[in-house]
């Protein structure tokens, strides 16, 4: 598969095989995505694997959590601005409503929706698990590149046939999962990454976000 092919296949995943990954997969797949670009060449970021028992205990200790405390919040930030504004919460709203439409789950149906958010906490079913994190004290800049580094991951599994799906809904439990995990206090959970072979018959697989055009995002000057 040749990277623009990758880069133009590559969707969030939400319905996987129950498939087992080898182990030499994913790491076939980090020592691709390793050489991702970092200033400095600081290399800030550290990635934790997780599948069978070890999968399973983060998610039993998640789920503990929210049945404890349905309303806390872990994460030192907001994974989206406050009173996102357009065009940012037109195009949120409207990956929102596709998803919803294609498992005909209406907009009334609360509970349904509600059901469809919690199956990040499973991974959508993916067999593996992954947790990108990074030491708190680093800058913005950092967190930029440790931004590279999983899309280089996402981009590696498509070259290895394997799919993903990118989770930040995992940054509301970075304490439960950090402690799930036996973090250092040098890193700090940023979000998570379901891994595994994309289920074909699933329709949820069949869905394309619409992105922008090139003149809407770029200016072009000098040419």
């Amino acid at each position: 598969m040749g990277v623009i092919e990758a880069i133009r296949s590559r969707i969030s995943t939400r319905a996987f095989l129950d498939k087992p990954v080898p182990e030499a997969t994913v790491r076939a797949i980090l020592g691709d995505a390793r050489w991702a670009p970092s200033g400095g060449n600081l290399q800030p970021w550290k990635v934790h694997v997780v599948t069978g028992a070890a999968r399973q205990a983060i998610i039993d200790a998640v789920k503990a959590k929210l049945e404890s405390d349905p309303f806390g919040d872990e994460n030192t930030f907001p994974v989206y601005p406050e009173n996102l504004w357009d065009p940012y919460r037109a195009r949120r709203y409207a990956v929102g409503e596709q998803m919803y439409d294609i498992l005909a789950i209406p907009r009334e149906d609360k509970a349904g929706r509600l059901g469809q958010v919690l199956k990040n906490l499973d991974f959508f079913d993916a067999p593996v698990g992954l947790f990108f994190t990074i030491d708190p004290k680093m800058n913005p800049n950092q967190w930029a590149h440790l931004g590279m580094f999983i899309y280089a991951v996402t981009l590696a599994a498509e070259g290895h046939g394997l799919a993903t799906c990118m989770q930040e809904a995992w940054t509301r439990f970075t304490k439960t999962v950090g402690t799930a995990l036996d973090l250092p206090g040098d890193e700090q959970v940023y979000c998570g990454m379901a891994l595994g072979y994309a289920d074909p018959d699933a329709p949820l697989n069949t869905m394309r976000t619409d992105r922008a055009e090139v003149d809407e995002i770029a200016s072009f000057r000098g040419f």
